[in-house]
């Protein structure tokens, strides 16, 4: 069998197990996420680069008005999903319509941080939450067409339902607390392993984080002291995650302008 031939049976296997557990739609689902963010993070890593003048730029009204490209992932996410849901996708459609939909989440969610501080920070520093953002939903994506329940829905006696329902807001609200603190890492992993979670929502909220600023600071200063000695900016796994970011978003404005001045 040549390589051709057994790479075509991998594949084929593989989409027939996803048939088989109807989770074909989420894997195109994360298949036009994955492309279009890479995609798109190529294409403005490569507007701003003095090598390639010929790449097109932003689009740029008469009126100097800048259409972000999130604009374009918010139009296809509306109309993949209309279709879908209005009943028009049947057979391949429906498929497409995953698909763009995907694309449309990579784009929008390519600009998470204009969502948050409502305005251009894509190269920022506050841009960098743009690659955490796409990371996380491409990892709970694919976690879930692995087949993991984050949550079982139990659907007997009304107290069982209701049970349910305060265990998973209790299990929501341990994670939003991770993110709040900036434990964004444990607040994923912490959807699937709770115990993760509430480890996290215990120990201390990074510096410059919402819950660092709401709670610690001059109401708490030894622990806004605590948490900046402990989550110093030149620690190995701040450096480690930097480098990931700038593998995959690219560096911020102001590396990139010292590396041209080098």
């Amino acid at each position: 069998m040549t390589v051709s031939n057994l790479a075509a049976s991998i594949i084929s296997d593989f989409w027939d197990d996803l048939v088989a557990s109807d989770r074909q739609w989420l894997f195109l689902v994360l298949l036009g996420l994955m492309l279009s963010f890479g995609f798109i993070r190529l294409s403005t890593r490569l507007m701003r680069s003095p090598r390639v003048p010929w790449w097109p730029g932003s689009i740029v009204s008469e009126g100097g008005v800048h259409v972000h490209h999130l604009v374009f992932g918010i139009v296809l996410m509306m109309a993949a999903g209309t279709i879908s849901f209005a009943g028009f996708a049947v057979g391949p459609l429906y498929e497409i319509c995953a698909f763009l939909f995907g694309v449309g989440i990579g784009l929008t969610i390519d600009e998470f941080a204009l969502w948050v501080h409502l305005e251009d920070v894509y190269w920022a520093k506050e841009g960098r939450s743009s690659v955490d953002a796409a990371v996380i939903a491409a990892a709970l994506l694919g976690l879930v067409i692995l087949g993991v329940r984050p949550f079982n829905v139990e659907t007997g006696s009304v107290g069982a339902v209701l049970g349910t329902i305060v265990a998973i807001a209790l299990a929501i609200a341990v994670v939003v607390i991770c993110f709040l603190k900036e434990r964004r890492a444990h607040g994923t992993a912490g959807i699937l392993l709770q115990p993760l979670a509430i480890y996290a929502a215990c120990r201390l909220a990074k510096p410059d984080s919402y819950w660092a600023r709401r709670f610690y600071g001059e109401r708490h200063p030894k622990k806004q002291a605590r948490a900046e000695a402990r989550f110093r900016p030149g620690r190995r796994t701040e450096r480690f995650k930097e480098k990931v970011r700038d593998a995959l978003g690219g560096v911020t404005e102001e590396e990139y302008e010292a590396k041209l001045n080098r």
